[in-house]
């Protein structure tokens, strides 16, 4: 088995800061959806050529990784919003959130 593509480590850097400042509630929606309902707090904790990964906790419990596969293997820096964004719309769906516009 062949390790998924690794970005550049300003890359996932630049990522994980704009997904756990601009977007934690994103990442909650993404814990709920596809970790547990009743996850309480979630973070980004990692980028790669297959997914992204995330921790949730339900309660102040302990952290649960929580790996989202991408829609296809990626490797440039545009495709992590992409999917990201993919991710958010399946998110959504799964929970009946009204998805805000993508701009």
């Amino acid at each position: 088995m062949t390790e998924p593509f690794a970005f550049d480590p300003a890359i996932v850097a630049g990522v994980l800061h704009h997904m756990n400042h601009d977007h934690a509630d994103d990442s909650l929606l993404f814990a709920r959806a596809f970790g547990d309902p009743a996850a309480s707090s979630a973070r980004m904790v990692g980028v790669d050529g297959t997914a992204g990964h995330w921790v949730y906790a339900v309660d102040g419990g302990p952290e649960v990784p929580l790996r989202l596969a991408w829609s296809t293997t990626i490797s440039e820096r545009p495709e992590i919003r992409r999917e990201i964004v993919a991710l958010y719309d399946r998110a959504c769906a799964e929970l009946g959130v009204e998805p805000r516009p993508h701009g």
